[in-house]
């Protein structure tokens, strides 16, 4: 965004969603929309640079999970949801380079089970309904409701936003539902139709070997996905350029977690999620909604077009990225997130 640009975004948001003009003043004003956007007076979390740790209740008993506020806005906010399940919130750190520019209130947050949130071991705790929960307790300690609050869930994290908006719709003012299909079996079906028979026969037999065996520990199982699989269809760059955040979060999965919903690999899915779908229930979702695509994700991209017009309010983003499109078709995937969430910020 230009610098004029930035500053009509912030005017717009901090002085409470009028339409959007040219400013009178133009010298003074990005000045005074940005001192509002960093005024963190009067924030309990302020004296830690946003973070905390935030209580919750389980069926487990009391944990905390760990969130950070970027900006100050109380007239909009957006909570993002990670993938995994188990995985952490580090890849989202692309969006610091382009969300404080539209002057939207943001939180990067760890789900239970996964980074610097507790990790206890109890498998009952691994359920959507419990999730859901979860994320409608962080919705009230930031202070979320109808006219304020946002969620954009990526991957997992997209499914946690598709049954949030399901179990709450009075709570939320939009959704974002970024490379996530809502059906697994749907995505299953794409993966073994048109994604495992691009890859060369003899490794793909080796990776299926290694999983009916339960040996997806062997060297060679991640060894052949990774250049195969994850290089062509989660990230498409060579791994060893992989960004930093994005290492992160693969090195700090909660393995157990991941493997007991998801199963061993991004090549299908298995474990708990194996039967969910709600395409028929997007109809049931009236709040504004996004669906972003990756033209080379391991989400069918068609499939997703068709998710955009089930629902009553749905636009579809087509990337030419992957699974990770914020990374490897960044400008597309922000030009295009960005325009939403501005666009919503400007609603009652």
């Amino acid at each position: 965004m230009t610098k004029t640009a930035i500053a009509v975004a912030l005017a717009v948001l901090l002085g409470g969603g009028a339409a959007a003009q040219a400013p009178e003043d133009p010298a003074s004003t990005p000045a005074e929309s940005l001192a509002a956007y960093l005024d963190n007076s009067g924030r309990a979390d302020a004296w830690s640079g946003g973070e905390q740790l935030v209580p919750i209740t389980t069926p487990d008993g009391p944990h905390n999970v760990w969130i950070k506020r970027i900006g100050n806005n109380p007239g909009m906010k957006l909570l993002l949801l990670h993938g995994g399940p188990g995985a952490t919130s580090d890849y989202f750190a692309a969006f610091d380079s382009y969300i404080p520019a539209t002057g939207i209130e943001y939180y990067h947050y760890d789900q239970l089970g996964a980074g610097r949130s507790d990790r206890p071991d109890n498998d009952a705790l691994w359920t959507i309904p419990r999730f859901v929960d979860e994320v409608d307790q962080v919705r009230q300690a930031i202070g979320g409701d109808a006219s304020n609050f946002c969620i954009l869930g990526h991957s997992w994290g997209g499914i946690l936003a598709i049954e949030y908006a399901l179990a709450h719709p009075d709570k939320v003012k939009c959704v974002v539902i970024s490379n996530m299909m809502a059906s697994i079996p749907a995505y299953n079906t794409y993966a073994d139709a048109v994604l495992k028979p691009q890859m060369d026969p003899a490794k793909l037999a080796r990776v299926e070997a290694l999983e009916a065996s339960g040996h997806t520990d062997d060297p060679d199982y991640m060894g052949i996905l990774v250049p195969e699989f994850y290089e062509q269809h989660i990230l498409r760059r060579p791994a060893s350029e992989w960004p930093a955040p994005v290492n992160r979060a693969f090195a700090d999965m909660n393995e157990h977690v991941y493997v007991l919903m998801q199963g061993p690999s991004e090549m299908g899915a298995s474990g708990r999620l194996e039967d969910w779908d709600r395409f028929d229930d997007l109809a049931g979702i009236n709040a504004p909604t996004l669906v972003i695509s990756g033209k080379y994700d391991t989400m069918d991209p068609a499939y997703m077009a068709k998710m955009a017009e089930q629902l009553p309010n749905g636009q579809l983003l087509a990337t030419n990225g992957s699974h990770m499109s914020m990374y490897d078709d960044q400008q597309a995937y922000f030009d295009g997130l960005t325009a939403f969430l501005l666009d919503q910020a400007k609603k009652d």
